[in-house]
């Protein structure tokens, strides 16, 4: 096990992949005082700052005699690592002098607050007391912390003029100009490396934007803008998801984060971008642990989007989401096979969908998406479950996904007609590949967030596999491996256009 951690001045927190053992628990100690979690991730608080800590991870095997460190074949069982607390940093208060931002849901605090991130050096935190900050858009820096204490709201409104001016962005795999998020970081430039890092975004408050009262009313003031250009489309606007998706494409994100690394957001609640709220672009090493998103109600309401983005970490985390819970990409055709910058090194954990879509990958995948791994999460309320999804204009590839010890509604792997405008320069489909199944719960129903007062919930396969109908394209070597698929009156496994598919112990309960 290779251990990860994350720390403040006062906790540490340590996570690890989960590996293909029987294991039944792990015992964490620090300085030799011990615990034991099911988790693969622990947190140890009320620490002392800039102090060296001894931590080690064991695991149980599935009888609870802990893995014998001296048996060679074992050794990687167990883990250990020395972990420094971070410094106490000087807290910068925004409602003292010379800031004097006021918390009462009505001031607008935009100038005050900025002023205050902009002072904020390396050992400096940003602070915000309980209270209700309205702002608009603001802009981090690197080397930068806040901490929104409990009851402390940083509060975007729903005022689209906030928003200015424009920033270079992505947005459904093409970049463009779009309206400033609540919070961005970093310089897009897809032929750069990272030009903004070490930022850290913690405690007990709330992150909040403007929400479907913000996105619509961009939406409508974009319809009045490109009224020529819409038109002029003709048939070709069914190519697009809506007729308002081209317009909903300059909508600002809750978190932007463009050409960033090493960035942790952790603790507080995220509610209400006027779409998508955490947006990586072109990022590496960014890490979301115990969160809550909620943006239900909001079209396009995304929780998580690593975008061409590697090395990302989402664990800990509840989804109350208007659309996926996590959504995986890199890119759309012909842009995003141009630009070639895959999603790869993906880890989610301990997940749990109260609402929304689920984990999804795609569909804008052009880039390509490799490494990904999700154990751990229960995505039973959910519309889709797991779902990776193309279309056949994408071209590149998703390969090397593999789910662990989960409860989906159901897992869906196919070709889509849908968000296909956009030329085609791949000669042929996107490949499906090498993917694992393993110890998966299955309902083979969904809950239909539209469709409450029919009753919600509906029916459906609990597997589809549907890959593209070209030779040497289709869905191939996907292992289903100690399935669990509840007995409904269904069809519970449909493919086709697959090769090399294969089940194991897939029992009906």
């Amino acid at each position: 096990m290779e251990l990860h951690s994350l720390v403040t001045d006062s906790d540490i927190t340590i996570w690890w992949d989960k590996e293909g053992v029987n294991v039944s628990e792990y015992e964490v100690s620090i300085n030799g005082e011990t615990s034991k979690t099911a988790k693969t991730h622990y947190t140890w608080e009320n620490l002392e700052p800039d102090t060296e800590y001894h931590v080690e991870v064991k695991a149980l095997l599935a009888d609870s005699n802990i893995v014998d460190t001296a048996n060679e074949e074992n050794k990687a069982k167990t883990s250990i690592a020395k972990v420094r607390t971070l410094k106490t940093k000087r807290r910068i208060d925004v409602t003292k002098a010379p800031y004097n931002a006021v918390g009462d849901g009505k001031t607008m605090n935009t100038a005050v607050i900025q002023k205050a991130f902009d002072d904020c050096g390396k050992g400096d935190q940003i602070f915000f007391p309980k209270g209700d900050y309205m702002t608009g858009a603001l802009r981090l820096h690197s080397d930068m912390e806040i901490y929104l204490d409990e009851g402390a709201i940083l509060h975007g409104t729903a005022d689209f003029h906030d928003y200015l001016p424009m920033i270079k962005s992505r947005f459904e795999g093409i970049e463009n100009m779009s309206y400033s998020s609540l919070l961005n970081a970093g310089e897009l430039d897809h032929n750069s490396e990272p030009n903004c890092s070490n930022i850290l975004i913690r405690g007990e408050g709330e992150i909040r934007s403007g929400g479907q009262k913000l996105g619509m009313a961009i939406i409508e003031d974009e319809t009045h803008k490109q009224k020529e250009y819409l038109e002029s489309l003709g048939d070709k606007i069914k190519e697009y998801e809506t007729d308002h998706t081209i317009q909903g494409r300059v909508r600002p994100r809750l978190i932007n984060l463009s050409n960033c690394s090493r960035v942790r957001i952790t603790g507080v609640t995220l509610s209400d971008g006027a779409c998508w709220n955490v947006h990586m672009i072109y990022c590496d090493d960014i890490v979301t642990d115990h969160v809550t998103i909620n943006s239900y109600g909001v079209w396009n309401g995304d929780g998580w989007d690593p975008d061409s983005s590697t090395n990302c970490t989402l664990f800990a985390t509840v989804f109350n989401t208007g659309d996926d819970g996590v959504a995986i990409k890199s890119g759309k055709n012909p842009e995003g096979n141009i630009v070639n910058r895959s999603s790869e090194h993906i880890r989610v954990f301990d997940c749990v969908s109260k609402m929304g879509h689920g984990i999804c990958i795609g569909s804008e995948m052009s880039g390509g998406v490799s490494d990904v791994r999700i154990w751990d999460c229960d995505l039973s309320n959910s519309w889709c479950g797991l779902e990776i999804k193309a279309t056949r204009k994408r071209g590149a590839y998703v390969k090397d996904i593999h789910v662990v010890d989960c409860k989906v509604s159901r897992i869906l792997m196919h070709s889509v007609l849908y968000n296909d405008d956009g030329e085609r320069i791949c000669p042929h489909p996107p490949v499906f590949e090498n993917c694992s199944f393993e110890r998966v719960h299955i309902q083979g129903r969904y809950l239909d967030q539209h469709d409450f007062e029919g009753g919600g919930i509906k029916e459906s396969a609990a597997i589809e596999l549907y890959g593209f109908d070209e030779e040497g394209y289709e869905i191939r070597d996907v292992r289903f491996k100690d399935i669990e698929i509840e007995d409904r009156k269904v069809q519970s496994i449909s493919m086709q256009h697959c090769k090399g598919i294969s089940f194991e112990n897939v029992s009906f309960v």
